[in-house]
């Protein structure tokens, strides 16, 4: 297995990373759809003991990444094309709630953040690599659910994405529905700051006319 992806830990907190680095393998494709987590080799790829890896295992079935079959492990689940659309529809609902809120909070110097990560985005796109188009595109939602003011949608969200993203699906029609999603969102974030900014900027260069003073009556 060859996925350019790093899996060893560096030192933080060993079972949080634990998590986080084996999430990001499944979403990015390291352990397609079917396949079987053998423990022993996670945990010399990842370099933790077997105790941490089985805690976070258990946090990625709560988050349903994976499954764990009695007697047989974990493995990463296949996720049918109808249960694609499905996390597409209510992913739209809320990228849309998401991006209105966030339209109305997001912080000038993230708004650059915002513009920079989608720019990422294309540009990964363009190039086709998957594993860059995974961590680029996350990073653009991360910015949008963090200034959107709901820790509930932004869980909710993380979820669908990380489930969607390792579907064994039709390759070729799920790639056409995450980019059509993915477009939708970002034209409605760019068209809702376009607006926001240019209400600041209206804001910024309006004139103050000084009110004038009625004569004094005698």
């Amino acid at each position: 297995m060859n996925s350019g992806l790093d899996l060893r830990i560096t030192p933080r907190t060993v079972q949080q990373q634990t998590i986080e680095k084996l999430r990001l393998a499944i979403i990015a494709g390291v352990f397609p759809p079917g396949s079987r987590l053998v423990e022993s080799q996670l945990c010399a790829q990842l370099g933790v003991s077997r105790p941490s890896l089985r805690e976070a295992l258990r946090s990625l079935q709560a988050e349903r990444l994976i499954e764990i079959i009695p007697n047989r492990g974990p493995f990463v689940p296949k996720l049918s094309w109808e249960e694609a659309t499905e996390i597409y529809d209510v992913r739209e609902l809320l990228e849309v709630a998401a991006v209105g809120r966030c339209a109305a909070l997001i912080a000038p110097e993230q708004v650059k953040e915002l513009e920079r990560a989608l720019k990422a985005f294309e540009r990964a796109q363009k190039s086709e690599e998957s594993l860059d188009m995974v961590t680029t595109a996350a990073e653009f939602y991360a910015i949008i659910l963090a200034n959107c003011g709901n820790a509930i949608l932004e869980e909710v969200h993380r979820g669908l994405v990380a489930r969607i993203s390792f579907s064994a699906a039709d390759p070729c029609r799920l790639r056409g529905a995450r980019r059509t999603v993915f477009r939708r969102c970002a034209t409605s974030t760019m068209r809702l700051l376009r607006a926001m900014k240019s209400a600041r900027a209206r804001r910024q260069n309006a004139t103050w006319t000084r009110p004038r003073l009625r004569p004094s009556v005698r």
